[in-house]
């Protein structure tokens, strides 16, 4: 993923800006990154990934996702599908 692809697609927030948000605000827990303009206040898909990215930055690692960005969009897709037909079918 590059620097300006999209980490929350929902909020379009890109990886740039989590990690300046990393930088500049120092987040004691990644539920922090909440205050990044909303990332991962959404669908929620995105939580685990902005967790890497924060334990990568604790950890004094670069944050960098290594997933391809059409891949990451499709896999979202799939599971925002997924958690609308959940919602829809009363008996799951």
């Amino acid at each position: 993923m590059d620097q300006s692809d999209h980490v929350c697609l929902c909020f379009h927030v890109s990886q740039r800006k989590i990690c300046s948000f990393l930088k500049r605000t120092e987040p004691r827990v990644a539920s922090q990154l909440s205050d990044c303009l909303g990332a991962g206040t959404g669908c929620g898909w995105c939580v685990p990934f902005l967790e890497q990215l924060h334990r990568q930055w604790s950890q004094g690692q670069p944050p960098q996702l290594k997933v391809d960005p059409v891949s990451y969009a499709n896999r979202r897709e799939a599971y925002r599908a997924s958690r609308s037909s959940d919602k829809a079918d009363p008996d799951t």
